[in-house]
């Protein structure tokens, strides 16, 4: 099982999305664009995590239910979602995500989680309505286009989010949990030589709020908002 230490910096304007390209390549000139997409991804709320795991058990490998065990076993609150990268469902891959809460930290958007992230045979519609089918409902549907960059062995993602506007994911995945601390302090440290300041949990828990209670005003648009 993976830990994933994830910090945010809320950067809104492609002005500022360019400034970091250019801190992170005049930093390190080995940084590196290592892929670039558009994602659909389905955010759900209820039904239970075993539940889940009878529904599309039989479409993952057996290693990876192994890990989806674990983290029903350990999480204290989880975040199920889909994901569809690419132009479509032929060309595009559907995964199934699950984000595991921490300690303290919330599932959706908390600095330390286990996850899971798995492709799936499937077409986004029809993982969605596995997932339904488990007892889920649908909490909100998000859509973005990502630039993921290699930046001094940590994964930068700049994501141009509907609703959001342009957010940075500076983000770290380790093996064994007694090492997120030290992960999510290297994480901090890279983030202020690049002089990106990290998104409070607070303000992105009041941003992530008013998404989902208005997705569809905003869902596969390039419409943002303003929460303070």
């Amino acid at each position: 099982m993976q830990y994933e230490v994830e910090v945010k910096s809320l950067l809104g304007s492609g002005e500022k999305a360019d400034a970091l390209r250019k801190a992170m390549c005049a930093r390190d000139p080995q940084t590196a664009c290592v892929s670039h997409n558009r994602q659909l991804n389905h955010y759900f709320v209820g039904g239970t995590i075993g539940k889940l795991a009878e529904a599309v058990g039989a479409f993952l490998p057996k290693d990876a239910q192994k890990k989806f065990e674990t983290v029903a076993a350990k999480a204290r609150e989880c975040s199920v979602r889909t994901r569809l990268t690419g132009q479509g469902d032929k060309d595009g891959k559907v995964l199934l995500v699950i984000k595991a809460s921490v300690g303290d930290d919330t599932s959706a958007n908390g600095v330390s989680r286990m996850e899971f992230e798995e492709v799936v045979p499937l077409s986004l519609h029809e993982l969605d309505a596995k997932v339904l089918e488990a007892g889920f409902s649908y909490q909100a549907k998000w859509s973005r286009e990502r630039e993921e960059y290699l930046y001094k062995g940590l994964n930068v993602c700049l994501d141009r989010n509907a609703g959001y506007g342009y957010v940075a994911e500076f983000e770290k995945m380790v093996d064994e949990e007694a090492d997120v601390m030290k992960a999510r302090d290297g994480v901090r440290a890279l983030m202020a030589e690049l002089g990106a300041e990290e998104l409070s949990q607070d303000r992105l828990e009041r941003m992530f709020a008013h998404y989902n209670a208005n997705w569809q005003d905003y869902y596969g648009t390039d419409k943002i908002f303003t929460i303070n």
